[in-house]
């Protein structure tokens, strides 16, 4: 939590954040991921000065657990001084214990958020899904959160001005920006009319700008005149069996067929899910990714 120091910015996590979009594709299958098509309603997690502490944070978190669809778990909610937002304490279930830091006693519009955060830690552990090592796994915690239909609540309370800052999460503003780009791209929803903070909204178009780039780049149809340009002349060094490869930032990759005398393929990442996907070099071609069944229009 940053809590009147600096706030990172930027896309330093980005290869971590498409680990763990291609990881919850694969651990919760394209079915489970779209039984959460609608986030979290901001009536639904709404916390004002006025409201009972702990009655209110029992009822922010019953229903981020009935939005998770953790039909049996039951969070106990305590506050103490520590250096972290929260903390969540795994178990076996079906109580599991939360720790709040004690500013949010006085700051309880962002109590959704920390337990949008927590909450996660029990619906991963539960699914058997982590990663490795502390700053991964919680990467990857932030961004099931987001993707999920809970995260806009973390980016909401990133709040910045001359005078004092507040982020909660691991992703920079940015990085919870583009995921939450990626979850609209797939389903349709604007969650920008929920922010209350302004920094939240332009973080959040910096990273739609950043998830459509993603859709732009060769060998897909909507690739522009550059990339374009520069995928032919790679594929022409790559049919002539040239040293030369593609720029190491380059997203494609060219690899021969295992079978001769079969085509030339290109590898490159699925803009929805980044699986990396394989197909013929032979121009127009419409592919299907098997793991988030988006269809794509590719000129290979």
């Amino acid at each position: 939590m940053a809590n009147g120091g600096p706030v990172e910015h930027g896309y330093r996590h980005l290869e971590t954040v498409r680990a763990a979009v291609t990881a919850l594709y694969r651990r919760l299958s394209y079915d489970t991921i779209h039984q959460f098509a609608t986030s979290v309603a901001p009536a639904d997690v709404a916390f004002c000065d006025t409201d009972d502490l702990y009655p209110g944070v029992q009822r922010v978190a019953r229903e981020l657990v009935r939005h998770y669809r953790l039909p049996d778990a039951r969070m106990i909610v305590s506050f103490r001084e520590m250096e972290h937002a929260a903390n969540v304490e795994l178990a076996a279930g079906p109580e599991y214990f939360v720790e709040l830091n004690d500013r949010f006693r006085t700051h309880r519009r962002d109590i959704g958020a920390a337990l949008a955060h927590e909450i996660m830690h029990v619906y991963l552990h539960r699914v058997g899904l982590s990663f490795p090592g502390t700053r991964d796994n919680e990467i990857l915690t932030d961004t099931a959160t987001t993707y999920l239909g809970a995260g806009w609540l973390l980016l909401d309370a990133y709040r910045e001005d001359g005078a004092s800052s507040q982020k909660l999460g691991y992703l920079t503003p940015e990085e919870f920006g583009y995921v939450l780009a990626k979850r609209s791209l797939v389903f349709g929803e604007d969650p920008s009319v929920w922010f209350t903070s302004a920094q939240a909204y332009t973080a959040y178009e910096r990273g739609m700008e950043r998830a459509r780039h993603d859709e732009r780049q060769p060998p897909l149809t909507a690739a522009g005149w550059a990339g374009r340009r520069r995928y032919a002349r790679d594929r022409r060094h790559a049919q002539d069996d040239r040293p030369a490869a593609p720029a190491p930032d380059a997203p494609y990759a060219f690899v021969p067929d295992p079978d001769p005398p079969g085509p030339l393929r290109v590898t490159f990442p699925c803009p929805t899910c980044h699986q990396r996907i394989r197909v013929p070099v032979r121009g127009r071609v419409r592919a299907r990714c098997g793991l988030c069944r988006t269809v794509l229009e590719c000129d290979t």
